[in-house]
């Protein structure tokens, strides 16, 4: 019986093995029949505003229903293209990801659709330490000296003039992928044509500095500023109220009625405030 039994547990064994090896052999068959496309990829990392060669690039298996949009077959289309953005090895390379055709080598290829590029010196300290680096956002802040109103004398003020501003490249460098603290003379920052005219006005009158600030934060702030009184606290001094004028007592109209009219002469005297008729 015992014998039976373990016969049985060996014959369940086999057949649930054989069964399991038949889905195995189909998967791998399924699997070895995978269309896949050819697609190019990055060779080596390329940096934004590179210009494309055929050292840069290879070609890679990849499944066809899982290719990326706009991605490339041969890597003959991408000769001289310019890189907009960084690619990293192993990365296919995109359309989107690339500055139009035709486009020059440089930083002008990575500036967006209409923005332009702006340099401002900066120093240790104005460079957040060196943190300020491609890829970044910061916001720029003016210190300066207002102008005169009226009899008021201008007053000192500090106050953010420019918002969430791409750091395009510190110095010579435009990699993005650097972590590492730079200090250098010169940030290039994105701007519009509008916000270009107010950060050259504002180098113009006044220290600038830069505010890092986090990559994913997008709200702005509108502030008025603040100024030295304001920071310190000072209020402007009450200005003393005049003195009252003395109260000067006129004679009432019925008290020079009730003079005696044999008294043709009379004098007005004034001491001290109060007011006298004297008749004669």
């Amino acid at each position: 019986m015992k014998n039976l039994k373990a016969l049985g547990l060996i014959a369940f064994a086999l057949v649930i093995g054989l069964v399991a090896a038949v889905y195995a052999a189909g998967w791998v068959a399924r699997q070895g029949g995978v269309t896949v496309n050819k697609v190019v990829v990055a060779a080596v990392d390329i940096e934004p505003g590179s210009k494309i060669n055929a050292e840069m690039l290879s070609l890679l298996d990849w499944p066809a229903g899982a290719t990326p949009p706009g991605a490339f077959k041969n890597a003959a289309e991408l000769q001289d293209r310019i890189a907009r953005v960084s690619i990293l090895r192993g990365e296919p390379l995109l359309d989107g990801k690339l500055a139009p055709l035709g486009t020059k080598g440089g930083l002008s290829a990575v500036i967006a659709e209409g923005k332009r590029a702006m340099t401002v010196r900066v120093n240790d300290v104005v460079g957040v330490a060196g943190f300020a680096l491609p890829g970044n956002y910061v916001d720029v802040m003016v210190n300066a000296q207002q102008e005169k109103s009226g009899t008021e004398e201008g007053k000192q003020i500090s106050k953010t003039v420019l918002e969430r501003v791409l750091v395009l490249a510190v110095a010579q460098e435009a990699g993005r992928d650097d972590t590492k603290p730079k200090v250098v003379s010169a940030v290039t920052l994105e701007l519009s044509l509008d916000d270009a005219e107010k950060l050259d006005l504002a180098r113009s009158v006044g220290t600038l500095s830069l505010v890092l600030r986090n990559q994913i934060d997008q709200k702005t702030v509108a502030t008025a500023g603040i100024t030295k009184e304001a920071l310190f606290g000072a209020s402007k001094a009450t200005a003393p109220l005049p003195a009252p004028a003395p109260a000067v007592r006129q004679a009432r109209p019925a008290q020079l009625a009730a003079q005696p009219a044999s008294r043709a002469h009379c004098v007005e005297v004034i001491q001290h405030g109060v007011l006298a008729v004297n008749c004669f």
